[in-house]
């Protein structure tokens, strides 16, 4: 045991206790990269990433849940690698031409395409409570947590995602207490 803040905290046991700890989230991670970046080279990489600094702070002792932690930290590298592919989207658009008008799902005709379009048009807040809230089902307190933020800001996020969306889809969205 090894004493930290006051509290016992169960010795590490190394890299195999880890990888036993990340076997057991891992899916649920990428699940969750996945549905907010659309890309499963990306989600790949978010959750290896993510995982690489959850293991400093798993063998410090410093976590209480494990699984609660990764998804926080695929959610901020997330928010980061979306961050620098706007700036870069910018910049490509400074150089050739904007062609921010051109809606990506025109040609779709499948709702699921649509939505996914639909959804990667929102702000990368907005499309994170969405995802985390109706897809991981989780509520209001740990979707705050998760992103980090208080419950009121979850709350105007997903109200605002859900308005966006339906001037997005259209009518096949559905009320705030179904799955979109």
């Amino acid at each position: 045991m090894v004493a930290m803040r006051g509290t016992q905290v169960p010795e590490r046991a190394g890299r195999d206790g880890f990888a036993a700890v990340y076997a057991e989230h891992a899916p649920g991670a990428y699940r969750l990269a996945l549905r907010l970046c659309g890309d499963p080279a990306l989600a790949e990489d978010v959750v290896a990433d993510a995982a690489a600094k959850v293991l400093v702070s798993w063998r410090r002792g410093s976590i209480e849940d494990t699984g609660a932690y990764l998804r926080r930290a695929v959610v901020n590298r997330l928010r980061s690698v979306q961050r620098r592919q706007a700036v870069e989207r910018r910049w490509r658009d400074r150089r050739s031409g904007d062609h921010r008008g051109d809606l990506p799902f025109t040609h779709r005709s499948d709702h699921a395409d649509l939505f996914r379009s639909a959804l990667e048009r929102l702000t990368f807040g907005q499309r994170a409570v969405v995802v985390l809230r109706y897809y991981e089902g989780l509520s209001e307190a740990e979707i705050a947590q998760v992103l980090g933020c208080s419950r009121g800001t979850v709350k105007s996020q997903a109200s605002r995602a859900l308005s966006r969306l339906r001037d997005l889809v259209g009518p096949t969205i559905r009320d705030e207490g179904d799955a979109p």
